[in-house]
């Protein structure tokens, strides 16, 4: 911002709460709050808040610009960004509106000394980043990718549950199954170990005993019925599986029915997961087709990315001009490192940053893992940083990998390119 800007800009912080908003005002020169006050964060208090702020900078001649502040926090700043920066009263005074990352705000803070904590002096602290001009991220972008972003997050989470309960379930399997979960995938009587027949089995039948003394041509016959006749060799399962129950641990009977009741309440969860994940499947193909669609198929045409990390990554980034280079992008994501130096010495150890977009970064490092087993380019790179060291050789393998990702991604999207082999324009 230009130094004639600053001078007639009113600078607004906001301490954001799920039930109040703590409000400071602050100009160039003013060394104190020029007002402070609450308002409740709900639709009211955000018409409130434009009222007064639009009062304010009509009773001084000298405030033609409006930037507005407050902290990253969850959800809970949402609402009142997104009215702020389209509200009708504030639009004559250019208003920009700034969700900061909350670290940036606590390091602030730090160089005032013995400066107390209240949401009156966050408010404040809040405000007087921005009077010092430290705001390097773009204004509020609105609701465009916020859409997207709820979906993207939402499925992330429906997987990360799906996966928990898998890893929750083996341990009941083990329980009333132990050399089910145990076999390898060749002594293995079913492909995937969650899939109907497998269901069948771990829940119809209370005990390991009953599968051992059941007739071998009736165990063929219900792994047909439950396979849906799609084994190749129903007899080879059949003398699997029950070679695999008289492998097991046997049971005390009191644990047959709750051990059976549980097993069958993961696999009632996992079929759910699994439809709800389609369904917001089909919702994000929906909402894609109102963003840009040149961005979501470059990224599509990267080998191994597909429609869920390409809209993942999409939704996290945004408009790819908010970042000026590359370098601003991987700060974005988290994907830095810091430095550890003074005088003569230079340590060795230099640790992720991870103060970024944390869903960007999983992002980022998801699709780098898939990449580098379609991308020559990128597997070369991996398995040479993997090759530098002996200790945590694939996660920084990895992470360094996705860094150089990311510099492909800035250069197709800030260039409009779809991916080839030849190098590609760096922006």
């Amino acid at each position: 911002m230009k130094k004639a800007d600053l001078l007639s800009t009113l600078f607004v912080g906001i301490d954001i709460s799920s039930r109040s908003n703590v409000v400071a005002l602050l100009d160039f020169e003013s060394q104190k709050p020029l007002q402070s006050f609450a308002v409740g964060n709900n639709q009211s208090g955000a018409v409130e808040l434009a009222k007064r702020l639009a009062a304010y900078l009509r009773s001084r001649k000298n405030l033609a610009h409006l930037v507005v502040a407050l902290e990253s926090t969850s959800f809970y700043g949402v609402h009142v960004a997104n009215y702020l920066s389209s509200c009708e009263v504030l639009a004559p005074f250019h208003t920009a509106v700034y969700c900061l990352n909350p670290k940036a705000i606590r390091n602030y803070k730090k160089s005032f000394i013995d400066l107390g904590k209240n949401d009156y002096v966050d408010a404040f602290v809040i405000a007087d980043f921005a009077r010092a001009n430290r705001i390097t991220t773009k204004p509020w972008r609105g609701s465009q990718f916020l859409a997207l972003q709820r979906l993207t997050r939402h499925r992330l989470h429906l997987a990360k549950a799906l996966t928990r309960e898998k890893a929750y379930m083996l341990s009941n399997i083990f329980l009333k199954f132990s050399e089910f979960s145990l076999l390898d995938a060749q002594e293995q009587p079913f492909s995937n170990s969650f899939g109907a027949a497998a269901s069948s089995v771990l829940t119809d039948f209370l005990s390991t005993e009953e599968i051992i003394e059941m007739p071998t041509k009736d165990l063929i016959r219900y792994i047909c019925e439950k396979g849906h006749n799609r084994f190749p060799d129903p007899e080879k399962t059949a003398s699997l599986l029950q070679q695999a129950a008289r492998n097991s641990y046997r049971l005390d009977k009191c644990l047959y029915e709750p051990l059976t009741v549980s097993i069958a309440s993961s696999f009632t969860l996992l079929s759910t997961y699994e439809t709800e994940i389609k369904a917001v499947n089909k919702a994000i193909e929906k909402t894609l087709k109102g963003i840009d669609p040149s961005a979501y198929q470059s990224l599509l045409s990267i080998p191994g990315i597909g429609p869920v990390m390409a809209a993942g990554i999409l939704s996290e980034i945004g408009d790819i001009h908010a970042f000026n280079s590359q370098e601003a992008l991987a700060k974005y994501a988290g994907l830095v490192w810091r430095e550890n130096q003074s005088g003569n010495f230079q340590a060795d150890d230099t640790p992720l940053s991870k103060a970024g977009n944390t869903y960007l970064r999983y992002y980022l490092i998801e699709a780098t893992s898939h990449v580098k087993n379609h991308c020559s380019e990128f597997a070369a790179f991996y398995q040479k940083k993997y090759d530098e060291v002996k200790i945590h050789q694939h996660k920084r393998a990895l992470a360094l990998t996705a860094r150089k990702f990311v510099r492909l991604i800035f250069g197709l999207l800030a260039n409009h390119q779809l991916y080839s082999s030849s190098r590609v324009v760096q922006a």
